[in-house]
């Protein structure tokens, strides 16, 4: 699965956070709530128009996002 086919950005949308497509619901939201301990089941209860796909997505997109960056607060 590719994360391009469910997450999308608009500028008109959330002044252009990357979100699940067809939501307002933020990417960074579903992270959030992985990092804190929430299960995949927990997110899902949460927010039903989800998927797990959807957040099999986020995990790619945030996935994708480390291997471009530099990790925070380290200097080399």
């Amino acid at each position: 699965m590719n994360w391009r086919d469910r997450i999308g950005a608009d500028p008109n949308v959330l002044v252009g956070k990357a979100v699940i497509t067809g939501t307002r619901i933020r990417v960074e939201l579903v992270m959030d709530l992985l990092a804190r301990g929430y299960t995949h089941e927990d997110v899902l209860q949460q927010y039903p128009l989800l998927s797990s796909d959807d957040i099999l997505a986020c995990l790619g997109y945030a996935a994708e996002l480390t291997r471009l960056e530099r990790m925070l607060g380290r200097s080399a």
